[in-house]
């Protein structure tokens, strides 16, 4: 089954870009997710306009990777992924059905995975994890324009 976009907007002038993909059921939901997030952006820079570095695009990618990752890895049920362009930054939103909330771990070269969201907080300018009614929702908002981490 391939990835449902629920809603896609930014057809107005001004409005912001924003599309929301379902990830249910069986498939190889982290490459996919990483091509639509690149999609994304690719139709972005080239649609509307916007300065979208090549750098932002591999940091989107990777995000997205490590988001989609753990939500398919720890939480049951589907995983929805939000992008939303708004000003010179992007929003990439996952939302799971696991009312657990992540937390880093703090940092050790010497263990094998669970990385995830020490990778994501080092490129991200920011991160948020929110718990929802049915869930949790975790945001990280990635600058289209800089290179460099927050």
């Amino acid at each position: 089954m391939e990835p449902v976009p629920v809603d896609e907007g930014g057809t107005l002038p001004g409005a912001p870009r924003r599309v929301t993909y379902a990830l249910d059921g069986d498939g190889a939901w982290i490459a996919k997710a990483r091509q639509l997030a690149a999609a994304f952006l690719t139709r972005a820079r080239t649609e509307d306009g916007l300065p979208v570095s090549a750098r932002a695009v591999e940091i989107t990618q990777l995000v997205v990777s490590e988001l989609v990752t753990n939500a398919r890895k720890y939480a049951p049920g589907p995983v929805r992924l939000d992008l939303c362009i708004t000003g010179d930054a992007l929003e990439v939103m996952v939302r799971d059905g696991s009312g657990v909330l992540p937390v880093a771990r703090v940092a050790n070269p010497d263990r094998v995975g669970q990385h995830g969201l020490e990778i994501v907080m080092a490129v991200a300018h920011g991160l948020e994890v929110q718990p929802e009614p049915t869930g949790k929702r975790i945001t990280a908002r990635i600058s289209l324009v800089e290179t460099t981490g927050r």
